[in-house]
């Protein structure tokens, strides 16, 4: 492995729909830039809309989507990348798989009070899934399982130690 390719890892950030994930992912590519590191951003949302079928949000359309983007980032990751995944990946199951796939991975709990992602969800997916128009929302009507261990726990999007925190542990 080439000196570049073993300071590749995936920094998966999850937590609730509207949590802050793709925020903090800007946040940290804009810092990973200045440093001059090698990164990219694999968003979940972004991810879903190139892919061809384009994945289902059942079960089993859930599990092949998170082992794909986990196949992605690990791909990436292998090459030298810090790849950053803000994907909620609602199971602890989805976020281990990618784990053991990645070269090196960090999980980043982003913990926003479902109150508080309802409130700024710009998609209106918490008003949807409330009157019906929306099934299967993970942290509204399906289980969100937390990290039981995540390597850094943020609230929200905007906290600038825990864009230092992350970095720190890119190596």
């Amino acid at each position: 492995m080439s000196a570049g390719s073993s300071r590749g890892c995936v920094v998966w950030l999850t937590g609730r729909p509207s949590s802050g994930k793709s925020t903090l992912a800007r946040r940290l590519l804009e810092e990973l830039r200045v440093r001059e590191r090698p990164a990219c951003v694999l968003d979940g949302d972004a991810v879903r809309m190139v892919l061809i079928p384009s994945p289902g949000y059942d079960d089993a359309a859930r599990d092949a989507f998170y082992a794909t983007l986990a196949n992605l980032a690990a791909l990436l990751a292998g090459q030298g990348l810090v790849v950053l995944v803000p994907a909620t990946a609602h199971r602890r199951s989805y976020r281990e798989r990618a784990r053991d796939v990645a070269p090196r991975f960090i999980e980043v709990h982003v913990d926003t009070p479902i109150e508080e992602a309802a409130r700024r969800d710009s998609k209106g997916l918490y008003a949807a899934a409330r009157s019906g128009q929306v099934r299967d929302l993970p942290g509204a009507d399906v289980a969100y399982e937390p990290p039981e261990l995540a390597d850094v726990r943020v609230s929200g999007g905007k906290d600038p130690e825990a864009v230092e925190q992350i970095l720190a542990l890119t190596g």
